[in-house]
C-alpha cells in the first residue's frame, strides 16, 4: 500500500457581489489530485468525510481526456474554495490538467 502525500494550501482569491472585504467562497475544500490513482481509494474517502462532516468540497468527478485544456469552471472553482488540499500521488505530476490545477492554487496564494 502507498502512503498518500497532503499538502494544503489556502487561496487568497476571492469573488465578491459587494464592496465589501469580506470574501465570497463556493466552497470550503478544493481537491486536487490523479484521478486515476486515487479516486477510488484515498481521496474518495476524504471526500466523502469531509461531505459528512459538513464541509463543502469540490472534487471534479468527471473522467478527463488526456490533452484536454482545464476548463475555465475548473478554474473559478479553485478561486471560489477557501482552501486547496493537493494529494499528491505516484503519478499526479505526469498529469498536465494536475500541474494545470497546481499553479492556479498556487496563484490564488499570492
Amino acid at each position: 500500500m502507498t502512503i498518500q502525500s497532503v499538502s494544503f494550501s489556502s487561496s487568497s482569491s476571492s469573488s465578491s457581489s459587494s464592496s465589501s472585504s469580506v470574501p465570497h467562497w463556493n466552497y470550503d475544500v478544493f481537491l486536487s489530485f490523479r484521478g486515476e490513482d486515487t479516486r477510488k481509494g484515498f481521496t474518495g474517502h476524504l471526500y466523502h468525510a469531509l461531505c459528512q462532516n459538513g464541509v463543502k468540497t469540490f472534487e471534479d468527478g468527471k473522467e478527463l481526456r488526456r490533452g484536454e485544456e482545464i476548463s475555465h469552471g475548473l478554474l473559478e472553482a479553485i478561486e471560489q474554495s477557501k482552501i486547496s488540499i493537493i494529494v499528491f500521488s505516484k503519478n499526479y505530476a505526469t498529469s498536465t490538467w494536475c500541474l494545470d490545477e497546481l499553479v492556479k492554487i498556487l496563484e490564488c496564494q499570492k
